[in-house]
């Protein structure tokens, strides 16, 4: 029983580090890539062939934000005449619509297809999204969280994207990044995570396999898509991840547009940050059971890859994170036992050689942590820093290891809603001034 717990971790530790330079590789050829290239803006009077777009924005008592994220949107640099805003004021009971009207009515925005739709339905974001659709007029949906802060030319370059192979391409997604990212240790580890996963993992699996994931906020999708999938699932409490595989089961890619790039609010409490990623968590495993049977099907490769990609992450590398800690949880009880009683023997026993290969293989897997956080640091203007290094090399023991508390807490809450049939509830993340 030792020996196949100690091959099913060794064969778990060499999975990890595998994948994490095979889409490391692809990161890197993606930024040298990028780095050849010239980028040129338009003037807006120089986009009159861009399509027009409506852009969603679900607000549920977002007093707070939504009136600076309503004008971050408003002064996008885009045709003005080609963009229709929706700002969804869903089930507020606070100033959210009052806000927003009281922008409206300002005489910059007076000419503009600004509407405020207050609404009083069920379904969470979703049915938000689904309710606002009704009232969408053109070719693209856009949608923006409502703490978003899109840079001037985000949505531009979603579209520039769209516009390479537009009967491909059925959404493209940009960067997010945190606006907060230096208020304390944890809103700083929350960075280091969304720096690489949006400039090494994004960047590696479009680079290598063309795939992408719609995140919850600044990307765009085809109008005539997302009315055919039927909107947005309203029992998904990760409703990006779902609707990515209903985008993908239909042949259409999800293409990243690099340029495009956001600010938004992270968490700046430990309770905040648990209930979020506890939901997205939570969600991810339900996708990857709703979909699972992608890998017995006809379905496209990349589908199939897709699969494999959230099922090891969600599924292999956490049984493999709690196999390895048992054994060194036991391992290291029973040496602090035999201090006292020396012909106590652990049950995990290994020949000396087999440590000294499982600590060259984790420290390995260490230095390809640290590395590809680094890595995608230096891509980011004024994130490269001593203070994020020291960061990245703490992070791992620190912020890292939350990761399985979370994960736990995600399947066992997902187990029980199997087992019992109780709704998952959807949590909104709290919001600061």
């Amino acid at each position: 029983m030792a020996d196949a717990l100690l091959m099913f971790c060794i064969i778990s530790i060499w999975g990890a580090v595998f994948q994490s330079i095979l889409i490391m590789g692809g990161a890197v050829r993606f930024i040298f890539r990028q780095s050849r290239k010239e980028w040129t803006i338009p003037d807006v009077d120089q986009m009159a062939h861009f399509p027009k777009v409506t852009v969603l924005v679900p607000a549920h008592n977002e007093e707070l934000v939504i009136a600076a994220t309503a004008e971050h949107i408003l002064r996008l640099n885009y045709p003005k005449d080609k963009v229709q805003l929706i700002v969804i004021a869903d089930n507020c009971s606070d100033g959210t619509a009052g806000r927003l009207k009281a922008l409206n009515s300002k005489a910059a925005y007076r000419d503009r297809d600004f509407m405020v739709f207050e609404r009083s339905g069920t379904g969470g974001k979703s049915g938000a999204l689904n309710d606002a659709l009704a009232f969408a007029k053109h070719e693209w949906i856009c949608i923006f969280d409502a703490d978003a802060a899109p840079e001037r030319n985000a949505l531009y370059f979603l579209i520039e994207k769209a516009m390479e192979d537009p009967k491909t391409y059925g959404a493209v997604f940009g960067r997010n990044k945190a606006r907060n990212r230096g208020q304390n240790f944890l809103s700083k580890c929350i960075n280091l995570e969304l720096v690489t996963a949006q400039r090494i993992y994004h960047t590696g699996l479009w680079e290598l396999f063309k795939l992408g994931t719609i995140p919850g906020t600044n990307f765009i999708v085809k109008t005539d898509l997302i009315r055919e999938i039927g909107g947005w699932d309203t029992e998904a409490i990760t409703e990006d991840t779902a609707i990515s595989f209903e985008i993908m089961t239909r042949g259409q890619l999800i293409a990243l547009a690099p340029q495009a790039e956001a600010y938004q609010q992270e968490p700046e409490q430990l309770r905040v940050y648990l209930k979020q990623r506890e939901r997205w968590a939570k969600g991810n495993f339900s996708v990857v059971m709703e979909n699972i049977h992608h890998l017995f099907d006809r379905s496209s490769w990349r589908i199939k890859l897709h699969v494999l990609y959230y099922a090891a992450s969600y599924f292999w590398f956490l049984l493999s994170i709690i196999v390895s800690d048992i054994i060194i949880g036991v391992n290291l009880v029973y040496w602090m036992i035999a201090l006292f009683k020396p012909d106590v023997v652990s049950p995990f026993q290994f020949a000396d050689d087999v440590y000294v290969y499982l600590m060259v293989a984790w420290g390995l897997m260490y230095y390809l942590f640290v590395l590809q956080i680094n890595l995608a640091l230096a891509t980011d203007v004024g994130q490269s820093s001593i203070q994020n290094f020291i960061l990245s090399c703490l992070s791992y023991f620190t912020y890292a290891q939350l990761f399985l508390l979370i994960s736990l807490r995600a399947l066992y809450s997902f187990v029980v809603d199997k087992v019992t049939g109780r709704k998952a509830k959807w949590y909104k993340t709290q919001r600061f001034g």
